[in-house]
């Protein structure tokens, strides 16, 4: 059996991250800093040449054997391993190390279990941990792997083995029917906002970006920020109060990573769909990162996997306070897109450049606007009181017969909610439309 005794609650680990290509510097880097934010103290870090996996160990038996010796040399409680292991060979690796092995995946979701902290967060983290615990189950009862057979010799290892995925299965049926009305209340939610012509912006980018830092600067929230991988993962949703003439609601998501799991992005479908039902997304890059190109392609590739590729996007350029380029790009824009802005520079942390996404933000809205000049009786002062409320209202004159000269400006389906009005406004919207 593993000497699993050594420290049960222990996070003295060595981290295993192979060689497999062109980036690994970035990419070791990146797994200490996951390691790190799930409370590992690391006392040594391999990196073993391998292209190609190997069925047993992943990283060939030679490795492994070093592996080990390193675990033995530091004591060390556990081991990370920076790819997706298979069942089998994250037990041979437990074996030959006498203690814990695990891989980037369930190092991910290791984090996102302390990082929940809303129902829905926690309903999704143990849905996903519960997947991936499924084909892993046979790990805990390898002791007793001699007494399976045929028939009459089904021993209690298969018994029990059999309980467990039985337990297992009946937990999850309930946690997917919990997050289905999870995802149902929202959904209300989003009709609701839509029906109102509210418009949705949903932060999205890589983690550690500068996202939640961003959305705090804009909403006037309060977020939590820290400088470590997955800060962000509970969904959050606030008023957005810097746009004329909109009624517009922002969510910050969940930070997005290399290799991220898939069944991590199914079981935070509820979280993503306020990206999918955006009417813009704000993608977040960390331009002083040199991996930036790369994360861009990740954000871009987890935003198709959920079909939200197709939703207008300002990608924003953030951290130019630490940037060498900053004072050369933080003030300009560039413009493509049928003249709409696409792209921006700002530091979210200092406030510079931010102008420029509100900018941006507030012409591609208003752009779907219809203008209209009003004659407004005296006795519909509550529909001027309305317009008002909606920072609707770009002139406005008073005439001697005490009616109104307006100068009105909203998208369509707020003309279309005051004409649906059964009452004089509704009326009087409904002839002038």
């Amino acid at each position: 059996m593993l000497d699993q005794e050594r420290s049960k609650k222990g996070s003295r680990a060595i981290l295993v991250c192979p060689v497999t290509g062109l980036g690994h510097k970035e990419k070791v880097t990146e797994f200490t800093e996951l390691a790190l934010s799930a409370g590992a103290q690391i006392l040594d870090i391999f990196s073993p040449s391998r292209k190609t996996p190997e069925a047993k160990f992943y990283i060939g038996s030679g490795n492994a054997d070093s592996v080990a010796e390193l675990v033995e040399r530091h004591q060390a409680d556990l081991v990370l391993v920076d790819i997706a292991l298979s069942p089998a060979q994250q037990r041979n690796l437990e074996q030959i190390c006498q203690c814990l092995v695990f891989d980037r995946t369930s190092l991910i979701l290791d984090i996102f279990s302390q990082r929940a902290r809303s129902y829905e967060g926690m309903l999704q983290v143990e849905l996903a941990q519960l997947k991936y615990l499924a084909t892993r189950l046979v790990r805990g009862w390898s002791h007793l792997e001699r007494q399976k057979g045929g028939i009459g010799m089904r021993g209690p290892g298969e018994t029990q083995l059999e309980t467990d995925r039985r337990l297992l299965a009946i937990r999850v049926k309930k946690l997917r029917a919990k997050l289905d009305k999870v995802v149902a209340q929202r959904e209300q939610g989003r009709n609701s906002r839509k029906q109102s012509g509210t418009k949705m912006i949903a932060f999205v980018g890589y983690t550690n970006a500068g996202k939640s830092t961003l959305f705090n600067r804009l909403t006037e929230s309060e977020v939590y920020v820290a400088d470590k991988l997955f800060a962000t993962l509970d969904p959050t949703v606030r008023k957005f109060p810097n746009i004329q003439g909109n009624e517009v609601v922002a969510s910050d998501t969940v930070g997005f990573v290399r290799d991220l799991p898939h069944d991590l992005v199914a079981a935070f479908q509820a979280t993503l769909q306020e990206a999918i039902e955006a009417d813009l997304l704000i993608h977040v890059i960390d331009s002083n990162n040199p991996e930036k190109d790369e994360h861009i392609n990740e954000v871009k590739s987890v935003l198709k996997q959920i079909e939200a590729d197709k939703i207008p996007v300002i990608e924003v350029y953030n951290k130019i306070d630490l940037s060498m380029v900053a004072a050369k790009v933080h003030t300009s824009v560039q413009k493509r897109d049928k003249g709409f802005v696409t792209q921006c520079w700002l530091s979210a942390h200092t406030g510079d450049g931010v102008e420029n996404l509100l900018k941006a933000i507030e012409e591609r809205f208003n752009r779907t606007h219809v203008l209209k000049d009003i004659m407004l009786p005296a006795h519909l002062g509550k529909l001027r009181a309305i317009f008002y409320q909606w920072g609707a209202i770009r002139s406005d004159n008073f005439n001697d017969d005490n009616s109104w000269t307006l100068k009105v400006e909203l998208p369509p389906e707020k003309w279309k909610m005051l004409a649906a009005r059964n009452d004089e406004c509704g009326e009087f919207v409904h002839a002038i439309l």
